[in-house]
């Protein structure tokens, strides 16, 4: 059975449209939230390739590529999408309250 989870404030959902994603702190964490249509997605920021933000990056659908060399991660599960990445990418859960935008914690477990 999986533990309840605490979650953290991050975002209005009016602070991100479709299509757009920003780093948001979230504990110790820098977390990348994404707007997939309407969706609200959480992703470690962090490449698992290199030391790079992907929030400054490209997204595609729910498809983040890294500026620093490219690798790219479905950022609904994590997958890595293209090389040279080859250790997937942890996501997060969110939900929305009201007009709050939640991000939780701890990473999925998959």
């Amino acid at each position: 059975m999986r533990a309840a989870l605490d979650y953290t404030t991050v975002a209005k959902t009016s602070d991100l449209q479709p299509g757009e994603m920003k780093a948001v702190r979230v504990g110790r964490e820098i977390v990348g939230l994404a707007n997939v249509d309407g969706e609200f997605l959480a992703f470690q920021d962090t490449c698992t390739h290199e030391e790079a933000s992907l929030t400054e990056g490209e997204i595609f659908d729910d498809v983040v590529e890294c500026p620093l060399h490219g690798a790219a991660f479905n950022i609904r599960s994590g997958a890595v999408e293209s090389f040279p990445a080859t250790q997937p990418l942890p996501t997060f859960d969110v939900r929305v309250v009201g007009d709050d935008v939640q991000v939780a914690t701890i990473p999925r477990t998959s």
